[in-house]
């Protein structure tokens, strides 16, 4: 297959967790890859090999903050079309909302919702173009129903609910579909914060008894990509039926 027609794909924060899960199942989809990170560089470098040897496809690997503009652009010089964009980086913030610091607060909306803003607004020109592609923004459910001691965290996925869905209806007539998915307790390093008493209350309130892993998500993801183009604007929970 010429480069031309080759599936291309841009995953955000895809160093660990859903995003290194999501990463993995692309690639063995035969998509070719841009990857990002903040901070781990070499571990983000280290998987992409991997994935060209096992899989034979391309990755192009970034390491910087996802809500730098500069960067953003610069990265997407890089990439002449994408058929998806996954918007997958976050970071949370668990404590009081009277202990938390503005720039604490603009850092967790900068990089869930602001950083979502800057790769459509670079991804969806060459996408209305093609008349083709999809995006798809990793959300929580706790944008839908808050979460104590987690307030910027779960504005700013309240706010990227908005933002899939008001994107999704601008999108439409270019053939463009915009979903989110809203994951519940995920076996991710983000929740390890928690105790093990902490996480076990938790697991009792979800009917299936677990929480989920990355590559459900990802599984979704994959789902996502291929489903019909009358599916969009849509806020798919994948918590266990807690909702």
């Amino acid at each position: 297959m010429s480069d031309e027609n080759r599936k291309k794909a841009l995953v955000t924060g895809a160093s660990r967790g859903i995003g290194k899960s999501i990463a993995q199942m692309l690639a063995a989809e035969g998509y070719d890859l841009y990857l990002t990170c903040h901070k781990n560089i070499e571990m983000l470098g280290e998987f992409a090999s991997g994935l060209e040897a096992l899989y034979g496809i391309n990755c192009n690997c970034y390491g910087f903050s996802i809500c730098n503009e500069e960067m953003v652009a610069k990265m997407f010089r890089d990439i002449p079309y994408l058929d998806l964009l996954v918007n997958n980086a976050g970071i949370s913030y668990v404590g009081l909302l009277t202990d938390m610091s503005f720039e604490e607060w603009r850092q967790v909306i900068d990089t869930n919702l602001n950083a979502c803003f800057l790769t459509c607004r670079y991804a969806v020109p060459c996408m209305v173009h093609r008349r083709c592609g999809r995006i798809i923004n990793i959300s929580s459910v706790w944008g839908t129903v808050g979460a104590s001691m987690e307030v910027a965290y779960s504005a700013s996925k309240g706010g990227l609910n908005a933002f899939t869905r008001a994107l999704a209806k601008e999108l439409a007539p270019s053939n463009i579909q915009v979903n989110a998915i809203a994951c519940g307790v995920i076996d991710t390093d983000m929740n390890h914060c928690f105790e093990r008493e902490d996480m076990e209350n938790m697991i009792q309130e979800i009917p299936a008894d677990r929480i989920g892993r990355s590559d459900e998500v990802a599984e979704l993801v994959k789902y996502l990509s291929v489903a019909n183009t009358y599916l969009t604007g849509q806020i798919i929970t994948l918590d266990g039926g807690w909702t």
